[in-house]
């Protein structure tokens, strides 16, 4: 039987205010409602009340009844944070430890580096400050403190508190205080063995699951502003064989943005892909299944020409046609689809070899595959009307060719008339000047760019998004223009 979306972020109010509109419609005698009635009440009655459109409607949702759907919500309402909504003091002098561990730790939320080195510099100016507690002993990675706050009070380990109400550990993995002589891998060892929890973590916002393995791995849309642990690698092997899930939606979905894998190996080795899963895809049901997750890579592969994450993915048991969590900005595609019709004709080899369907193509599809993939002889064999369909049909070209870092495919996009500034969020040029992809943005700036061109979400420059994302590099040829 059809199954509804749960909404992210749900309210018991909304969800009672759908219940009663199903039993309107009901009454009413809506063809669809009456239909869900029918299938999700196990005896649907000729006068049902109020009490049978909630049941039927949980049920609908995937859940066994409506008081199971409320102990759901209950559970997402105690372990949502907002840490990126938590104030800077308004003026009054603020806690010295609170504030350490609200600028030094991410947010994802107006994440700054300012804000790391303005608690580093705190910590250097009073060292005390790391043993103020548990909570600032963890995240400035205090093994002595640590020692000393536990042996005191062992269930300290485990108790959430401190600006964000996050346990410990938590604040170990998304700090990012570098402080000398700390020992955060020390410090989660003891937690762990005080009875911390290697699958700590909170609900960002109500929504997604940022556990301590994703604090430990970083990245993000801001993923400048927003480093790994500067002991990554280690911190998150360390909570792996602790017993943390791998199949971590919200640590993949960070990473996807820059081209490292080694998160993505080091998951694979602890079972990213494989069922089971811990405590949030429990709870967050429209997280996506394990192998979910791991078709994803394929995605991201396709996506950014990555062909060792292709690789990866596959070996790993991805399915070639995996349509993965189906992220909307991918509209359903295959990989090899999404692969082909960004020019990335390595990871298209890859699927094919693996066994993913080969979908049937017109003219106009494989010119612009072509193209995109810089391929100058078959630009040159094209007839004109065949080039005006290829503009037509994908006027964004050369903001595709430039994402992909593809600087021959857009020289060669440019000399065929496809436009430089396609209608859109953002220009190429914004793109490749917060990559810091200098050459890129050095060969845009030659084919005509415009550097005074504004974003419509931002109003900001390309210089802008270059600055706000520390690429020096593009900054510095931005400015001279």
């Amino acid at each position: 039987m059809p199954m509804l979306h749960f909404p992210e972020d749900p309210s018991l109010e909304h969800l009672r205010g759908q219940a009663r509109a199903l039993l309107r419609k009901v009454r009413a005698g809506d063809e669809q409602a009456v239909t869900l009635l029918a299938e999700h009440h196990p005896r649907a009655p000729a006068a049902p009340r109020l009490a049978d459109a909630q049941l039927a409607l949980a049920r609908a949702y995937g859940f066994t009844s409506w008081p199971d759907l409320r102990r759901h919500l209950d559970a997402v309402a105690a372990r949502t944070r907002s840490p990126h909504k938590v104030p800077a003091p308004d003026g009054t002098a603020p806690d010295p430890a609170t504030e350490l561990l609200r600028l030094g730790c991410l947010r994802y939320g107006g994440d700054s580096l300012l804000d790391h080195a303005r608690a580093t510099a705190m910590l250097a100016a009073d060292p005390a400050l790391g043993g103020a507690s548990i909570h600032a002993a963890a995240a400035t990675g205090d093994l002595p403190a640590t020692e000393r706050l536990l042996a005191a009070d062992p269930a300290a380990a485990t108790r959430s508190g401190g600006p964000f109400d996050w346990v410990p550990l938590l604040y170990l993995a998304y700090s990012r205080i570098d402080a000398p002589g700390a020992d955060p891998l020390g410090v989660a060892r003891l937690l762990l063995r005080h009875g911390a929890d290697p699958d700590s973590g909170y609900l960002w916002g109500g929504i997604c699951a940022f556990t301590a393995l994703t604090g430990a791995f970083g990245g993000g849309e801001d993923g400048a502003n927003q480093p790994p642990h500067r002991h990554a690698a280690a911190l998150a092997r360390l909570l792996l064989e602790a017993g943390a899930d791998p199949n971590d939606a919200q640590a993949l979905y960070n990473r996807q943005f820059g081209p490292d894998d080694a998160h993505l190996r080091l998951l694979i080795e602890f079972g990213l892909g494989r069922e089971g899963g811990g405590p949030w895809h429990a709870l967050l049901r429209a997280q996506g299944a394990p192998r979910a997750l791991l078709e994803d890579q394929l995605s991201v592969a396709a996506e950014h020409d990555r062909p060792e994450w292709a690789r990866l993915a596959l070996d790993a048991g991805a399915h070639p046609d995996g349509l993965g969590t189906r992220h909307p900005i991918r509209h359903g595609a295959t990989p090899y689809r999404l692969a082909i019709a960004r020019g990335n004709l390595r990871v298209a080899e890859l699927l094919r070899a693996a066994g993913a369907t080969v979908p049937p193509t017109d003219p106009v599809d494989d010119l612009l595959t072509a193209l995109l993939a810089g391929n100058r002889a078959t630009a040159l064999a094209a007839d004109a009307p065949l080039l005006a369909a290829a503009r037509a049909r994908r006027p964004d070209a050369v903001r595709t060719a430039a994402e992909v870092g593809r600087r021959e495919a857009v020289r060669l996009l440019a000399e065929l008339g496809f436009d430089l500034h396609p209608a859109g969020d953002a220009t190429p040029l914004h793109q490749a000047a917060h990559a810091g992809d200098a050459a890129m943005v050095d060969l845009l700036l030659e084919l005509g760019a415009d550097p005074a061109r504004r974003d419509t979400r931002f109003d900001a420059t390309p210089l802008d998004w270059a600055e706000h994302n520390h690429q020096d590099a593009t900054a510095a040829l931005l400015r001279g223009r």
